[in-house]
């Protein structure tokens, strides 16, 4: 399948020395959560008691999750277990999406550079097409690299275009080797660990209330150079990363992340077509798409979204138009690489999954609790 690339706009850390960051002023009825997430009474803010109930039937029907829900700035839901913390698989992405803004944005690191400029190559050796591939191509997935790779599912290893097959930025391909590489580029570039920039520039500043040092880890293997860098999160804690990205990239009276570089990573740069598509899709401007590590309109709701989704249903879906983050992790994780290759690709295939299409489901039923 070949995706064309089009664009649209969604409108929108326990260290010592913490980075520095744009104070700005913010409107007086903008909520944010302190040490913990305040709760509001669904009824007293307008939502609808018997939608809700369906929504929570519909989840108890899925496997075992945790879910949490938050309206402009409330935890209007509260399913499972909302602490526990979870490997979110790659949801990792959007994380990392993340920390490069600052960094971007403050000329420390070029999105036009290639990867010979970075000095990135890997084993066996890349090509010289593929060395031209910029970070803009990885942060995009269209790059063209299409090396072997740390982890990824049965799904993205059979649909992996032949090398060579598509010159830099013209082919959208959901690669697990741009975002491993691009965890390699982070770290070369900033000479800082992801976790530890992950704690200083957003874990602490937000106050996530459950992340600890040893929640981020790597998956090395010999398929690639390039690790995964693995995440566990709780769903609070997600849902506190989903808000920070509602609030255009401002926390309380500090811009933790550049509020530009959150609409810029958020817009479509590719229509990736029915590569996650489901009956009941609605028609329209609403285009599937993909922006700089996040998915843009991927769950057929009436109003444009953006989200961070990780295998097996680990998902943070942004609803601007709503004011509205939801959290949702499926307890069962993903298996790291290791194991992936003790399984088969049967075993893989059967693990208990959320899909998109019943996300999809469980968020059209919050808008229509909040559409009365």
């Amino acid at each position: 399948m070949h995706y064309q690339r089009r664009q649209f706009l969604i409108l929108g850390a326990g260290a010592a020395l913490l980075p520095s960051f744009t104070r700005i002023a913010r409107p007086a009825d903008v909520i944010f959560p302190g040490a913990t997430w305040e709760k509001a009474a669904p009824a007293d803010v307008g939502w609808s008691i018997d939608k809700l109930e369906m929504a929570r039937q519909f989840f108890q029907s899925l496997p075992p999750a945790s879910m949490v829900v938050v309206h402009r700035g409330r935890v209007i839901v509260e399913w499972g277990d909302p602490a526990k913390r979870i490997k979110v698989s790659s949801v990792r992405k959007s994380l990392l999406s993340a920390l490069y803004g600052r960094y971007v944005r403050n000329g420390s690191i070029s999105l036009d550079n290639t990867l010979e400029q970075l000095s990135i190559d890997d084993d066996p050796p890349l090509t010289q097409q593929e060395k031209r591939t910029t970070l803009r191509a990885l942060l995009q997935a269209r790059s063209g690299v299409y090396h072997s790779f740390v982890g990824g599912t049965p799904g993205m290893l059979a649909t992996m275009p032949a090398r060579g097959s598509h010159p830099s930025g013209t082919f959208w391909y959901y690669n697990n080797w741009d975002f491993n590489a691009l965890g390699t580029i982070f770290e070369q570039q900033t000479h800082k660990r992801i976790v530890d920039a992950f704690r200083d520039e957003i874990a602490v500043p937000i106050g996530m209330q459950d992340f600890q040092l040893e929640d981020m880890y790597y998956d090395r293997s010999t398929e690639s150079v390039h690790p995964t860098y693995a995440f566990r999160l709780s769903v609070r804690d997600m849902a506190r990363f989903g808000y920070l990205f509602l609030r255009n990239g401002n926390w309380k009276d500090r811009q933790i992340v550049p509020q530009d570089w959150v609409r810029e990573s958020t817009r479509s740069y590719s229509d990736v077509g029915d590569f996650y598509a489901f009956q009941g899709d609605v028609a329209g401007d609403l285009h599937r798409g993909y922006g700089y590590l996040w998915w843009v309109n991927q769950f057929a709701l009436p109003m444009e979204s953006f989200s961070a989704a990780g295998a097996l249903g680990k998902y943070i879906v942004v609803i601007p138009e709503k004011e509205t983050v939801v959290a949702f992790a499926n307890h069962t994780e993903y298996p790291d690489s290791d194991k992936q290759r003790a399984m088969s690709d049967a075993e893989l295939r059967s693990l208990p999954n959320v899909s998109f299409s019943q996300m999809g489901k469980l968020l059209n039923f919050f808008i229509e609790a909040q559409s009365g």
